[in-house]
């Protein structure tokens, strides 16, 4: 039966589980409702109150009041009604507590069952809320369990747990029970069993989250990341600008003696980072987003956005990278395609090119085609001969 312990154990569950008490109750009522309606007869108009203060429920039962009774157990005449209260007037019910038998085991199953799915109903709406202006931030994490690669973290200050799966995660990291770690939430979405909260360490949203947090001008506007390619657990590049004089946009992610990009090194477990000043035009954007290499020249075709750029000869595997990853990073940086080419590469194309035009050039010339076939001037003037 509902007593005083149910609603002690009501104003505990608003306490520990932040559920909203009143909506409980509501939900409760309902379900009591159609409970009593099965196990006394649907005919009748009934509503079931719980009554908080007194540590109670009450059934009640109503008549509409009507000229002409049509169905007896729902509606009651305005003369009968009368002799119950006078003030009783015509569309108004009359509601009388009844004292149903045998309704207290139903009410005990009824709230139990209504109790369940009301708690993980609230549960799910708390944890969604809760983090529904999580998606795109950077939060900080414990490390509760790990299953087949896959990592379950505790997010600090909720009820809430994050999944971050292998790919999700810095290659060759390694995590423990108990680890505290920043993650970065990439996507929630409603499950079966509540939100579904999917966090990474290896979106490139990780990454521009840890510069606001370690760069004040970045986070207050005054820097800005135009883009970022990223191979997590090698190497990213990070193209920034300002449009402050006053301001190195470069200089304020380095920080005083590289104390910023240092930290944000050490969070990403080593990984290499490029800084790239951004520019508009796109033969110095490219330039620098092929940094370290040292670069001789850029030319692009607009219409097909390609790019090639051409390297002094030692400095070609440096462009390129370890397998293609600088010149691929670049080329995700920019959105440019880019084909780098060695400068003595490109020397001896132009060679080639230039021999090719004058063979091509000479080849047109008619006044010189007369005598391609002869070996010697004996030829030519046994002919002159021949024609006398």
């Amino acid at each position: 039966m509902i007593n005083k312990d149910f609603f002690l154990a009501l104003d505990e569950l608003e306490m520990q589980k932040k559920i909203n008490k009143e909506s409980f109750i509501e939900a409760l009522e309902s379900a009591l409702t159609s409970a009593y309606k099965k196990s006394c007869g649907e005919a009748k108009h009934a509503l079931v109150k719980l009554v908080p203060e007194k540590n109670t429920i009450k059934v009640y039962s109503y008549k509409t009041i009507v000229e002409e009774v049509e169905d007896p157990d729902k509606e009651i005449s305005l003369e009968d009604a009368k002799k119950i209260k006078k003030s009783y007037n015509l569309g108004d019910n009359v509601v009388e507590e009844e004292s149903p038998k045998d309704f207290g085991r139903i009410a005990a199953q009824t709230a139990k069952q209504v109790v369940m799915q009301k708690l993980k109903e609230m549960e799910r709406q708390i944890a969604t809320s809760e983090l529904s202006e999580k998606e795109d931030e950077l939060l900080t994490t414990v490390v509760k369990r790990i299953d087949n690669g896959v990592v379950y973290v505790q997010i600090a200050g909720s009820h809430s747990e994050g999944v971050m799966l292998e790919t999700d995660q810095i290659p060759g990291e390694k995590f423990h029970e108990g680890d505290r770690i920043k993650v970065y939430v990439k996507r929630i979405k409603d499950g079966l069993h509540g939100p579904q909260i999917q966090v990474s360490r290896s979106n490139i949203g990780f990454v521009r989250k840890l510069f606001e947090l370690e760069v004040p001008e970045i986070a207050s506007g005054e820097v800005v990341i135009k883009n970022i390619a990223r191979d997590a657990g090698n190497r990213t590049k990070v193209a920034v600008f300002s449009d402050k004089p006053n301001i190195d946009a470069v200089g304020a992610c380095v920080g005083n003696r590289g104390v910023r990009i240092n930290t944000i090194v050490s969070e990403l477990n080593g990984e290499k980072i490029d800084l790239v000043l951004y520019s508009d035009d796109p033969l110095e954007y490219i330039a620098r987003a092929l940094s370290p290499a040292k670069i001789i020249s850029v030319e692009t075709n607009d219409s097909l956005k390609a790019s090639r750029v051409i390297v002094p000869d030692d400095k070609l595997s440096l462009a390129i990278g370890r397998s293609g990853q600088n010149v691929r990073l670049a080329a995700r940086l920019t959105g440019w395609k880019i084909d780098v080419k060695p400068e003595s590469q490109v020397a001896k194309e132009e060679t080639n090119q230039e021999i090719e035009y004058e063979i091509t050039d000479i080849s047109e010339d008619n006044s010189l085609s007369d005598f391609d076939s002869f070996d010697s001037m004996d030829d030519l003037e046994e002919i002159n001969l021949d024609e006398e």
